[in-house]
């Protein structure tokens, strides 16, 4: 909910901007034949751009934008993680951020051990650690595990257990990048009543979700980054809308960013396919439909999920699924390989319109994602006779 009155700043970045050495040379048989030419394999990208933004106590911040944008160097500001090239971040307040989780933990450490840990490092003392250690476990359900060495724990237990430290850390500003894109339902729906809690407790909490039903569901406020530059301040509807309007000027002109790969695994194309496995973006009621999703590895990925999403053009979710979802195990992937997936989509049950394909691939074992938004667009044809995002024969009787 929006405040009445602007509240004291606790974020404030002015004229920042960051860049990196993106090196294009992914394996070490690349290298050692280049090694003479290490230059040429090195690209300057330009993160952000003299990037001016001011949060609030209290309010609840999206920041939006395409892969590449400069989402998660800004959060990574934010926390402490990076500092700028140029331009001043200043921040009051404890900082609590789920960037990657479980980055600060130790493989060769048991879940207690990696608690005290990660807790030290997010500022709490060792008796504060004592006083809540209970409470973390319990709200991770590791139960009975918390004394293994977490190289033995499943993904999800992972990232359970990291959220659950960062969590109560008793953060007055909490930094969230895509971390309720992974885990199962119950995790979701244990992340979101945590952050609703913390707005309830007038914490200030900065997001990037894919999920523009979240961006508006939680979020007071929008910063829309393009190209690292602030493209749009405002609030989450016209957000929103304005990241729609650049994704789609870049679809419909080719001009999707194409910024070296910056994930172990990424998306690097969607394909809609008809009935007759011919590319189309038109579809009917009542039709089979293959959504393909092409992804290409730049390092080895032993463990990884891929999904999609499809959205009304005003970001509501109607259709998602993905491989953990439906139990199917993938393959490990190998540096430089490409592979595609398809999810088949018998009986197409959409009213009639428009829809957005969103896809994402998880990179497990680094708790690293790629996401793709409004990667494709649908066209759904068919009758006339209902409304909304549901099809369905709908049958009338009336009795004297």
């Amino acid at each position: 909910m929006a405040l009445a009155e602007p509240t004291p700043e606790v974020v404030r970045l002015h004229t920042v901007s960051k860049s990196f050495v993106v090196r294009t040379d992914n394996t070490i048989k690349d290298r050692v034949l280049g090694y003479m030419k290490a230059r040429e394999h090195r690209r300057h990208h330009v993160a952000l751009d003299a990037v001016d933004l001011t949060i609030h106590a209290g309010t609840t911040v999206g920041l939006l934008g395409a892969n590449g944008s400069g989402k998660s160097t800004t959060l990574k500001l934010i926390g402490g993680i990076l500092s700028p090239d140029s331009g001043s971040v200043l921040v009051r307040g404890r900082i609590a951020a789920l960037l990657e989780l479980g980055a600060g933990f130790h493989p060769e450490l048991s879940g207690r051990e990696n608690v005290y840990l990660n807790a030290a490092l997010l500022g709490l003392s060792r008796q504060e650690t004592d006083d809540r250690f209970d409470e973390i476990v319990a709200f991770s359900g590791i139960g009975e595990f918390i004394d293994n060495e977490v190289k033995f724990y499943s993904s999800g237990m992972y990232m359970r257990l990291a959220f659950a430290v960062a969590v109560h850390t008793d953060p007055d500003i909490l930094l969230v990048d895509e971390v309720l894109a992974v885990g199962d339902e119950a995790f979701q729906r244990k992340c979101m009543d945590k952050i609703r809690s913390f707005q309830q407790e007038g914490r200030t909490i900065v997001i990037v979700s894919h999920a523009a039903s979240q961006i508006s569901e939680l979020c007071d406020w929008t910063f829309v980054m393009n190209d690292g530059k602030v493209a749009f301040a405002g609030r989450p509807q016209e957000g929103l809308s304005a990241l729609r309007d650049i994704l789609e000027y870049g679809r419909i002109n080719g001009a999707a960013e194409q910024v070296e790969p910056t994930h172990p695994v990424s998306v690097t194309d969607v394909e809609l396919l008809d009935s007759e496995g011919t590319v189309s973006n038109h579809v009917a009621q009542g039709d089979e439909l293959t959504i393909r999703l092409h992804v290409e590895a730049v390092e080895d990925v032993a463990e990884w999920t891929i999904g999609f999403g499809i959205d009304t053009p005003n970001g509501q979710m109607v259709l998602g699924t993905s491989s953990d979802r439906l139990r199917e195990d993938l393959s490990p992937l190998r540096a430089g390989e490409n592979r595609h997936v398809d999810f088949r989509i018998r009986t197409v049950a959409l009213g009639v319109g428009e829809y957005y394909i969103n896809a994402r691939v998880n990179d497990l074992v680094r708790a690293d994602t790629d996401i793709r938004w409004q990667a494709a667009l649908l066209h759904v044809r068919g009758s006339e006779r209902s409304v909304g995002t549901v099809a369905a024969e709908v049958d009338f009787t009336t009795s004297s």
